[in-house]
């Protein structure tokens, strides 16, 4: 069987078409292997459980009586050491839970920091 004289060429041509498209949909078109989607949606999905906990916790936190106390030693504690105040005081453990969450502890303590204010 005989080839056509082209062959090479068009061999070339598509090697090198495919090439470009792998280069161009990794590097522009947004497309990632299955590890990295893996790691995104991970990430994606611990951001979105402490965004939700989160809340759950300054609320449970400002509940105890003794609140304005508390909030007002965390206020005292380092800045990289409120995580740890919270850890402490149990409200950062979710129910079902055998240990405290430590980034949901840390977002707990920016919310007590920072309360919302009020919209008017």
């Amino acid at each position: 069987m005989k080839l056509p004289e082209n062959t090479n060429a068009y061999l070339w041509g598509a090697a090198l078409g495919a090439i470009a498209l792998a280069v161009v949909g990794f590097g522009w078109g947004g497309w990632v292997t299955g590890g990295t989607a893996t790691k995104t949606a991970a990430a994606a999905a611990s951001d979105a459980r402490v965004a939700a906990l989160a809340p759950i916790c300054a609320a449970s936190f400002r509940a105890q009586g003794d609140s304005a106390l508390k909030i007002a030693e965390l206020a005292k504690a380092s800045s990289w050491d409120r995580g740890n105040v919270i850890e402490k005081s149990g409200f950062a453990t979710m129910q079902g839970a055998k240990s405290a969450d430590s980034d949901v502890a840390r977002a707990c303590a920016e919310i007590l920091e920072n309360p919302p204010t009020p919209k008017t």
